[in-house]
């Protein structure tokens, strides 16, 4: 069988139609086709006792995988082409940007169950800010993927620091994850917050309150 990177970078931002581009060396799996990947789906349905043959079941495997495209579409693009669209005509603002009430579906790691939230980002601009929808598809990009909350809170902000380089950056994700609300102790009303702090936020304390105190509103 041909070996090819599972995770590869895409010259488009548009996930459902991704063109492979630069390869991620920093991880490389040998890649199932589309008919072992339907093959598993249909062992799992075996596994838990139902016949994959049944009529309700047939097509079962074809939409799995179909869905797992969309969950995990997060693989196939670069966070560098979604975020190097910048615009520096902005008069000297040099306040605070906030996008809130981002809305957060992914998939625990651990489990593969969904993760479902909001996420709020800040940033404090350097010289040139970047259009609002781009804060809402990296968050798109990094929770389509296989996570935990903290780690997808930090490539969050990390991505956004070392891309725009701002003098700053927050982001806050409270989220509800079923992996503890579904199954295990089936606590249904838990929710997880997670926090990342970049510069001006973690070291100007009245800048970290002031979104700290809008997070709490929204």
């Amino acid at each position: 069988m041909t070996k090819t990177p599972f995770l590869q970078e895409v010259s488009s931002i548009d996930f459902h139609k991704a063109i492979p581009a630069k390869q991620n060396t920093s991880f490389m799996v040998e890649h199932p086709t589309r008919q072992e990947a339907e093959k598993a789906v249909r062992t799992l349905i075996r596994w838990v006792g139902d016949d994959p043959d049944r009529e309700g079941l047939i097509d079962t495997p074809k939409r799995v995988v179909k869905a797992y495209e969309e969950f995990f579409a997060g693989y196939q693009a670069n966070p560098e082409e979604v975020l190097n669209k910048v615009f520096y005509e902005t008069n000297g603002y040099d306040e605070v940007v906030t996008l809130s009430n981002i809305r957060l579906e992914s998939m625990c790691e651990h489990h593969m169950v969904p993760i479902i939230g909001k996420v709020h980002i800040a940033y404090m601009p350097d010289k040139r800010v970047i259009g609002i929808s781009k804060l809402a598809r990296i968050v798109e990009l990094f929770a389509k993927r296989l996570q935990i909350q903290e780690k997808l809170t930090a490539q969050i902000a990390n991505n956004i620091n070392d891309i725009l380089q701002p003098k700053g950056v927050a982001v806050h994700i409270e989220a509800s994850h079923q992996c503890i609300t579904t199954r295990g102790v089936h606590k249904t009303e838990a929710s997880m917050i997670t926090r990342q702090m970049l510069g001006v936020f973690k070291d100007n304390a009245a800048i970290r309150n002031d979104f700290l105190n809008m997070t709490m509103k929204c």
